[in-house]
This record gives C-alpha cells, structure tokens and sequence, in this order.
C-alpha cells in the first residue's frame, strides 16, 4: 500500500486478507470503525488509538484574518478543528522505515 493514497476499498482488501472476514464483512468493520471515530469527534471527544495515534478537537476562536488580495481585515468566526497526534512507537516506526534498519515491523512495542 505504500506510494499511493490508502482509501476505504483499500482497508476493506486488507481486513479480508488477514482476518478471513467476507469482504461484506470486511467492509462492514471498516465502516462501524471510522463512523464510531468520526461521532466522537463531532461530539468533541479525542480518540485515542494506542500504538497509532490520537485524534484531537481544538476549539479555535474568533480572530481577525487579511484578504491576500485586498489585504482588507476579516472576522474569521470560531470554529472546530481536527488534528492529529502520532504516538512515540507511529514516529518510531516512519523513522525506521527511512534508516531501513528493519525495526519497523517490531511487534514489541
């Protein structure tokens, strides 16, 4: 799956392979995983995923931004926003992957 953008299609193929669920299955899994993970975001709960990462909502509040343009002031309204935090061991294995060293398929972690 590397070199390219991993899409649901692609999670559902890899759930099949390895765990031997049906592909209806497979998809079914996908789909109740990434809805519970996007309802507790829109709830504002973090989501945290051992070992991956942890998904967080910030609050961002109101602030004055410049039209690039017109370089004219806007109000920018307060919003939410999402951001994504990798563990220690998600870090340690996109390093090792560069160095090559072979420890990013450790399973001690």
């Amino acid at each position: 799956m590397g070199g390219k953008t991993v899409t649901r299609a692609d999670l559902c193929e890899a759930v099949y392979q390895k765990v031997g669920l049906s592909r209806t299955e497979s998809a079914e899994l996908v789909e109740n995983v990434l809805d519970e993970i996007c309802d507790s975001i829109v709830r504002g709960e973090s989501v945290k995923l051992s070992s991956f990462g942890s998904f967080l909502v910030r609050n961002k509040g109101e602030r004055i931004g410049r039209n690039p343009k017109t370089g004219e002031e806007v109000a920018i309204s307060p919003r939410r926003g999402m951001g994504f935090k990798p563990s220690n061991v998600l870090k340690q294995r996109i390093n090792a992957s560069l160095i090559g060293d072979g420890s990013e398929h450790d399973s001690s972690a």
